[in-house]
């Protein structure tokens, strides 16, 4: 019954950081790719630089650090995912459900299910009743759930924990750059209530 109440706070989490968008720190770019791989790479190594050092403490000084760590990457790659949006122009399309998408499709694929449709090589991100919303959070919620379980681990093996925590970050923001690219980099794939 803890370990539920836990899980559902995490996703109640993961709901409360796609609520709102940050503000963008770019305008429309005249070469968005070009932009937005600078941007990419940027986001990646300060999310690996706060991951890792996050994960630099041991025992369970190191577990009270799992939660700040994942909510300081995750607000890393949010300001990515409105920059992105913002440098093709397009943020006033992004809302909470192509937040969610952007953050989780590469971790959570299968709890975003409902949120896209694939139309050739395109992704439609269908905006989302609230209900739908929480239901998808706490399904992203459980799946996150398994990764601090390999975190809590990490915490005992120093600095080859932190760096194998850092490099995950770095790789996991890229993965978030790249769905932001998906999404964004092309005209009419989201889908907008008329």
């Amino acid at each position: 019954m803890k370990q539920e109440a836990k899980l559902g706070n995490l996703g109640e989490r993961v709901l409360a950081l796609v609520a709102r968008s940050p503000e963008p720190e770019f305008t429309v770019s005249a070469r968005p790719a070009d932009a937005a791989a600078k941007a990419i790479e940027s986001a990646a190594s300060k999310a690996a630089l706060a991951a890792g050092a996050l994960a630099l403490p041991l025992g369970p000084l190191g577990w009270a650090t799992i939660a700040p760590e994942m909510l300081a990457v995750w607000h890393i790659q949010r300001q990515l995912v409105a920059d992105i949006a913002a440098l093709y122009g397009r943020s006033a399309e992004l809302g909470p459900t192509q937040m969610l998408w952007c953050l989780f499709r590469h971790t959570a694929a299968q709890a975003l299910r409902d949120l896209t449709v694939r139309v050739g090589e395109r992704v439609i991100v269908r905006p989302a009743a609230q209900a739908v919303l929480q239901k998808v959070a706490g399904a992203v919620g459980m799946q996150l759930g398994r990764k601090v379980v390999g975190k809590a681990l990490s915490r005992w093996v120093p600095l080859v924990g932190a760096a194998g925590v850092g490099a995950y970050a770095w790789w996991d923001t890229r993965q978030v750059g790249r769905a932001a690219l998906q999404l964004f980099e092309r005209e009419g794939v989201i889908d907008n209530p008329v």
